[in-house]
């Protein structure tokens, strides 16, 4: 689906955020020279500015302009909050591989209500702590219905605004229900590679599928946490 001007020059600025042209605090271009380097009006500008900040990545500044409010970090869905059995929200993230089309696993694919051998759209991603170290490997899977209205999903560069709030903005439908299934295994190669693990290891492994207020799946994660690393914290009245 092609996108409008407005929405490219949204999409580029996204892009560049995201790779760090423009970092958190950081002006972004004058509405000025957008629309002399896009050859458009300012109004078209101001559509994309406005796209931006309902998105929350930027913020407008008395006299000055917009600056950059976030940065592609890694997030709860939803209302979940930081500190559950899921990876942690505000944690860097590196991607791994490109976004693709493929079959999932099949515990996926029966949380995310497929039929046999249809694909799902694959984005994965390794989380890092401060220092760098590797922290859990994810993959997350969306179905078709979500990725056939949310072009950018197949796009290589973070997501600015999060996953989240974009499929929101493109579908109408954002979380109401999670699901979480934990299990604990030996880590595969692939894993091991990417956690930097000496073989055997364990892992944990969380399941969470994000539903819509209708049942329907939004996504399905898998993340992969050495059992090193891995914590549950429950609290709970008395």
């Amino acid at each position: 689906m092609a996108l409008l001007k407005y929405e490219e020059i949204a999409e580029s600025l996204r892009v560049r955020m995201a790779n760090g042209e423009f970092p958190p605090g950081a002006m972004l271009p004058s509405g000025r020279d957008l629309a002399e380097q896009w050859q458009v009006s300012r109004a078209t500008v101001v559509k994309a500015m406005d796209v931006l900040r309902n998105d929350g990545v930027v913020e407008a500044r008395q006299g000055s302009g917009f600056v950059v409010t976030e940065t592609a970090l890694a997030r709860p869905a939803g209302n979940r909050r930081s500190g559950d059995a899921r990876v942690a929200g505000g944690m860097p993230f590196t991607r791994v591989g490109s976004p693709e089309r493929a079959t999932p696993p099949a515990r996926v694919a029966t949380a995310l209500h497929l039929s046999d051998g249809a694909t799902a759209l694959r984005r994965s991603r390794l989380m890092q702590l401060p220092d760098g170290t590797p922290h859990s490997y994810v993959e997350a899977w969306f179905p078709p219905d979500i990725a056939d209205r949310a072009p950018r999903m197949e796009q290589h560069a973070p997501i600015a605004e999060g996953t989240t709030r974009y499929i929101r903005r493109q579908t109408g439908r954002c979380p109401a229900e999670g699901t979480d299934v934990t299990t604990v295994r030996l880590a595969t190669e692939t894993e091991a590679r990417l956690l930097s693990l000496e073989l055997p290891a364990v892992v944990a492994v969380v399941l969470h599928t994000a539903y819509d207020r209708d049942g329907n799946p939004l996504v399905c994660e898998e993340g992969v946490t050495p059992g090193t690393l891995w914590e549950l914290e429950t609290t709970y009245p008395m």
